[in-house]
């Protein structure tokens, strides 16, 4: 697995660049990797982040736009606009978590 610098650390990522150790991300990192896709972190971007990070902890892979929407409580279209095209992918590697299953 390569290893990156994001923020001025070394991150191990996937050929995706995905992060592919949890405990490497922080807030900053996500800024950077978030500026990368050109979102711009918002209070709402940040709570479906939260909840990502939280949901794998407990349920070991990566919430689908789906889960986001019945269990985080955060409509499918509203993810779309917050992430555009493909929000599953774009919240996952934000997140610094694995792609969701499904996910091209």
């Amino acid at each position: 697995m390569p290893v990156i610098e994001i923020a001025g650390k070394p991150i191990n990522v996937n050929e995706e660049g995905f992060l592919t150790k949890y405990d490497e991300w922080d807030e900053e990192i996500a800024k950077v990797l978030a500026a990368q896709i050109e979102i711009e972190m918002t209070e709402a971007h940040w709570n479906i982040i939260k909840f990502l990070r939280a949901d794998f902890k407990t349920q070991g892979e990566t919430a689908t736009a789906r889960r986001v929407q019945s269990v985080g409580g955060v409509p499918v279209k509203e993810q779309f606009v917050l992430f555009p095209k493909k929000p599953a992918k774009k919240m996952a590697y934000i997140a610094g978590l694995p792609k969701p299953k499904g996910c091209v």
